[in-house]
């Protein structure tokens, strides 16, 4: 049986959930390079100021090669503290803490000037989910989601949103555990074993595992092979491109 709703089909792997959660940054919103650039920014900085005592851990913060194993997905202090410490740094709370408030300030400056899109294959797909009568959330480690989700004009395409905020206020413990998204599916009555989780981040996917979420889909914009691989054996049981490919062929683009 096929799933069909206002024209638009989903392709096979979403026909036996009820729920789906996407992390935002890096799937809702194009937001994840405002973030990796403002990380690097703030390592370079640091980095220059309290240079490693091993000369090969003093190169500079690279996106590609740091980004998504020590910081994507998480939250800004366990992403601090993760790449400080894969450079020999001792990632004391307040060296922590410091380098997670340059991050934000960074962060911010760029939000507030350039804004963020959406992605629109997530758009194409979450009008695609509700109209086949799925419940839909976006979650997030970051304090920032539902500002993102606002600016962009999407906020109300959801029917829940578990924040960076409302993490710290629930005392969740951040991905790689699951928390953020078992609180997501709760807030849409859905049990995991019901429901999908969409993510972009090793540790995103890793959670959705751990989790017990029915389908765990990652998303590697950049078709990367390395990257792809690392989704695959992180946990996610499919990875594509982009959400539009998650809408069956024949479908609106």
């Amino acid at each position: 049986m096929t799933v069909r709703s206002g024209g638009s089909t989903l392709a096979p792997a979403l026909w036996d959930v009820d729920a789906v959660v996407l992390d935002t940054d890096g799937v809702i919103t194009d937001s994840a390079r405002v973030h990796a650039a403002a990380w690097k920014d703030a390592f370079d900085a640091f980095l220059s100021e309290h240079p490693p005592e091993d000369p090969t851990q003093r190169r500079p913060f690279d996106i590609r090669a740091d980004y998504l194993p020590y910081v994507d997905g998480r939250s800004r202090r366990d992403g601090a503290a993760a790449f400080l410490a894969s450079r020999g740094l001792d990632p004391s709370a307040e060296t922590v803490r410091a380098v997670a408030a340059d991050k934000e300030r960074l962060f911010t400056a760029r939000l507030r000037e350039n804004g963020v899109g959406v992605y629109p294959g997530t758009v194409r797909l979450v009008h695609a989910l509700r109209r086949a009568g799925k419940s839909v959330a976006a979650a997030s480690a970051s304090r920032h989601a539902r500002e993102l989700l606002t600016r962009a004009g999407v906020l109300e395409l959801f029917h829940a949103l578990v924040d960076g905020g409302e993490a710290a206020r629930l005392e969740l413990p951040g991905k790689p555990h699951p928390d953020l998204f078992l609180e997501a599916a709760r807030r849409l009555g859905v049990p995991p074993d019901r429901a999908a989780v969409v993510e972009d981040a090793l540790a995103g996917v890793e959670a959705g595992r751990s989790g017990g979420f029915a389908l765990v889909v990652g998303v590697d914009r950049t078709d990367s092979a390395g990257t792809r691989a690392g989704l695959a054996r992180h946990g996610a049981d499919m990875v594509v491109t982009d959400l539009g490919e998650l809408l069956a062929a024949g479908a609106p683009q």
